[in-house]
């Protein structure tokens, strides 16, 4: 690259001749393009009329899909804005779980709705500035709409679920998937005591917070064969061992459990150890030895009558010999996350040494431990137990990519159900919150004056992609119906005008993204988590603001060495 040096003097060579570099509008024009290429690819899998997309990976796997965020997980890009959009859906995914496809959607038009200032060569900032005004009203908007529930309110909490699974491939089961989603959940929460200093009186006050953490105390266990209706979930654990002994009990009813994380074999030296005998008796006392000290251990745990022995680590031929004598069941080699969800769902405690088992340690909370045989495999069950705070998912379907699409639906679910825990405000969905937003923005900006107004009032444009998204994908008249929509909308904060109430009129139209009607979205019932939506409006405007304000993409390679 090069640039005018002084008067009178040649170009000044600045970068390498072989970087590319584009700056200024053709820099902001191109990213727009980039980012109306993402959200196009999509575009088309929002709502319950959804399609799926296929993708193949380059060692010929294939993915079926219409989860926003794995599609551009697998789509290979090389721009660098579409690269930090795709990087959105992924944030949406870790953050909240669900609207990965709105986000994308919401932020290209953010976008696309910023060209023509671009083209008409107004100032970045002052677009940006417009936006950030919008998304502050937008925000207030949405919590003026928001409507609390009770957690324990199962119909409305059904309903939540249905409208996320609804747009997903398993919703021809969505009862099944609803009903598992919630127990999951609900099973996983619990209280953890908070300590809040209240101002003023400087004693320790404990507020209750709930934690749910489905990663690691939900497990999800798919298993090929049966069907979608087979799926369960367990209100205890499972997991895929057999026992360690022929002769061990495979049935027991409220049995005592004891976890280990300590070997039941003998001690192999850390370092390199050498003995050396000259007595042949010796070498009988070393063996002895050994077989005693494993003895001992099995013993201390015997004194505590366990019926079920699990370790992490291996047992050792003897230990088994000895726990086949005295009627106890041992598991070997357990995973350290399953052995954790075990001590969670039966009140166990994992214990490292042998000689400090205490009688609180052994886990009773297990109603049935059973050994079950699915396909070719044995699988240990755990169940009935009372008061579980960790489960197992049991998945069955046709194929491997019925069952990891499913996965993905029940994992979204899962996720807005602990949303709603954390915050139990719900806004109407179907597009009728953005429709809300679209038409308050379009309101309050008449208020204001100067070259704001334009980008303000283009976020409230933008928001509108939502309702259209889902007209389109039932294949009905786009225009009329968002035409229609729109009207109902404005009609609401007109009617408020009248009145003369300065009260936020409450609009809960949407579109039904099955029919592509209008419905009341609280009698049709079709609700999501208050921190979706917001995530996904606060993500969309920030990353629009952000891609906005680059104007100079430089790419080249540094040779190594340098």
């Amino acid at each position: 690259m090069a640039s005018q040096g002084p008067p009178g003097m040649g170009p000044v060579m600045v970068l390498n001749s072989k970087t590319q570099r584009t700056h200024g509008r053709q820099a902001q024009l191109g990213n727009i393009a980039a980012a109306r290429a993402v959200a196009d690819i999509i575009r088309s899998t929002l709502g319950p009329r959804s399609m799926l997309k296929m993708l193949l990976d380059p060692m010929g796997g294939i993915v079926i899909t219409n989860d926003g965020n794995c599609i551009l997980r697998e789509v290979d890009v090389s721009h660098p804005t579409a690269k930090s959009m795709i990087e959105l859906s992924r944030a949406q995914d870790e953050e909240v779980g669900d609207g990965t496809t709105s986000v994308i959607i919401l932020a290209g038009e953010m976008l696309i709705n910023a060209e023509p200032f671009a083209r008409a060569n107004v100032h970045p900032t002052v677009i940006v500035r417009g936006y950030n005004y919008a998304l502050q009203e937008a925000l207030s908007i949405c919590e003026k709409l928001a409507l609390t529930v009770d957690v324990k309110d199962t119909e409305r909490m059904k309903d939540l679920v249905q409208s996320c699974i609804g747009t997903k491939f398993s919703s021809r089961w969505n009862d099944i998937m609803i009903d598992m989603a919630l127990k999951a959940v609900l099973t996983v929460a619990r209280e953890t005591p908070m300590p809040s200093l209240l101002p003023g009186d400087g004693s320790s006050m404990y507020s209750q917070k709930m934690e749910v953490d489905i990663k690691r105390y939900a497990k999800v266990e798919k298993i090929p064969g049966g069907e979608i209706s087979d799926c369960t979930v367990l209100s205890g654990v499972m997991f895929n061992k057999d026992v360690t002994h022929s002769k061990m009990r495979r049935r027991i009813e409220n049995p005592r459990i004891l976890l280990l994380d300590t070997p039941l074999e003998y001690k192999k030296g850390e370092s390199q150890t050498n003995v050396e005998i000259t007595d042949e008796e010796d070498w009988n006392t070393l063996l002895k030895m050994e077989e005693e000290y494993v003895e001992n251990m099995c013993m201390e745990i015997i004194a505590f009558k366990p019926d079920i022995v699990i370790t992490e680590k291996g047992v050792s031929d003897l230990a088994q010999h000895y726990f086949a004598k005295a009627d106890i069941t041992a598991f070997r080699r357990l995973r350290k996350t399953d052995n954790n969800r075990v001590a969670r769902a039966t009140g166990a405690t994992i214990v490292s040494r042998t000689d400090e088992i205490r009688e609180s340690d052994i886990g009773t909370g297990c109603g049935l431990f059973e050994m079950r045989k699915i396909g070719e495999e044995y699988f240990a069950f755990f169940e009935e137990c009372k008061e579980p705070k960790a489960c197992t998912v049991i998945l069955r379907g046709g194929s491997k990519d019925v069952l990891n699409e499913i996965e993905r639906n029940l994992t979204d679910a899962m996720q807005v159900v602990r949303n709603v825990v954390f915050d139990t405000r719900l806004l109407p969905g179907g597009g009728a919150t953005e429709m809300a937003v679209s038409t308050g923005l379009r309101r309050a900006g008449l208020k204001l004056e100067g070259v704001q107004q334009g980008p303000f009032l283009a976020v409230g444009e933008a928001m509108e992609v939502i309702p259209r998204t889902l007209a389109q994908n039932c294949g009905v008249s786009v225009i009329r119906t968002v035409t229609q929509l729109r009207a109902k909308h404005a009609a609401a904060y007109e009617e408020a005008e009248q009145d003369g109430k300065d009260i936020f009129p409450k609009c809960n139209w949407g579109i039904d993204g099955t029919t592509g009607k209008l419905v009341d979205m609280d009698e049709f019932g079709i609700w999501e988590p208050f921190s979706v939506k917001i995530q996904t409006i606060k993500t969309a405007v920030e990353s629009a603001c952000m891609i906005l304000r680059i104007d100079d993409i430089v790419s080249g390679s540094k040779k190594k060495g340098y």
